[in-house]
């Protein structure tokens, strides 16, 4: 939103139009230069600001994958510990099965 400069009336009295409608048109010059080079600086910090945060979202987001692998790993290793616990138990259980109806065959004999 461009803001036109202004002069008062002493300005125009004192300097004369020409003058002073020039000295208005290069305030309005520079302002618009000052604009512009603000415009543009202001999005090459944005573009680095985006940057830096891609950045670290993506050593984020390594980070997580990481642990969480990690975390996967633990717990597939539980995991298969207490299904190996669970067969000994089993096995455990099924040898106590049998060999008491083995005992109770031979005894009905």
């Amino acid at each position: 939103m461009p803001v036109t400069a202004k002069l008062s009336l002493k300005f125009y009295e004192k300097l004369g139009e020409e003058v002073a409608t020039e000295l208005v048109e290069w305030f309005n010059s520079v302002d618009a230069t000052y604009r512009a080079d603000l415009r543009e600086l202001n999005e090459l910090n944005f573009a680095r600001f985006d940057a830096k945060v891609e950045q670290r979202l993506a050593a984020l987001e390594s980070r997580l994958e990481s642990r969480i692998e990690q975390r996967s790993l633990e717990h597939r290793t539980d995991l298969r510990e207490s299904i190996a616990a669970l067969r000994a138990e089993l096995i455990k259980w099924s040898f106590v099965f049998f060999a008491t109806a083995a005992l109770a065959v031979i005894g009905l004999r």
